[in-house]
């Protein structure tokens, strides 16, 4: 019975780290303003980026890619040492955190349920659940941006990049686990999409702002 209570109370914990919304903290510590009220409205690394310069926003990437690590991985360890049949629950208990990480992320307890997408944090959460399929979403994100310049399209990609790689090492690794992990990579992925909905259709529309550092490209 413990077993399920630690391993709740670490999903809370997990969601309660996703909350920590690095953008909105350093933009109102560097530059006296929420960065929810600034630019594109959106509290992730591109607006604090556009907003307050390179430096802010790389701080920003990083707080963020590092929460999702850190729960993912709190949230492995833990399912591992408290259930019986340890690896396999390790797995469940990063897939699982790690959605719970990126719902905190994107409506924050301590921030009025209104945060970022979800890009930042994902990296950090496929670092532990599946860092191959991490590995090939950067890479799809890196490529569109050197191309577009479009953070949005290259996110776009990018998730479906990973959610897509993440199925098929699943199945290579562990066809057992497969659907389980299917469907909560899937879940991220309908999250992150889902978030990007007002930029989706900006594309179709063709006025979807490019890549801007500091307000300069």
């Amino acid at each position: 019975m413990m077993n399920y209570v630690y391993a709740s109370l670490t999903v809370i914990l997990a969601y309660l780290l996703g909350s920590i919304s690095f953008a909105i903290i350093l933009s109102k510590i560097f530059l006296k303003k929420d960065v929810r009220e600034m630019g594109s409205g959106n509290a992730g690394t591109t607006n604090v980026m556009r907003t307050g310069g390179f430096k802010l926003g790389a701080l920003t990437f990083f707080g963020d890619v590092l929460k999702g690590f850190i729960a993912c991985l709190v949230g492995k360890l833990v399912c591992k040492a408290v259930f019986e049949n340890g690896d396999e629950w390790a797995v469940y208990g990063a897939f699982v955190c790690g959605v719970a990480c990126m719902i905190g992320h994107m409506f924050p307890i301590f921030f009025g349920f209104k945060g970022g997408k979800g890009i930042a944090t994902s990296v950090g959460i496929f670092g532990i659940c599946c860092w191959p399929a991490m590995v090939i979403g950067l890479s799809v994100f890196a490529i569109g941006v050197l191309i577009t310049r479009i953070v949005s399209l290259s996110s776009i990609f990018a998730t479906i990049a990973v959610v897509s790689s993440t199925i098929i090492f699943s199945y290579i690794n562990d066809p057992a686990l497969l659907w389980p992990q299917a469907v909560l990579a899937i879940l991220m992925g309908i999250l992150v999409l889902s978030k990007h909905s007002s930029n989706i259709k900006r594309l179709i529309n063709g006025t979807e702002k490019k890549l801007t550092i500091g307000g300069k490209k």
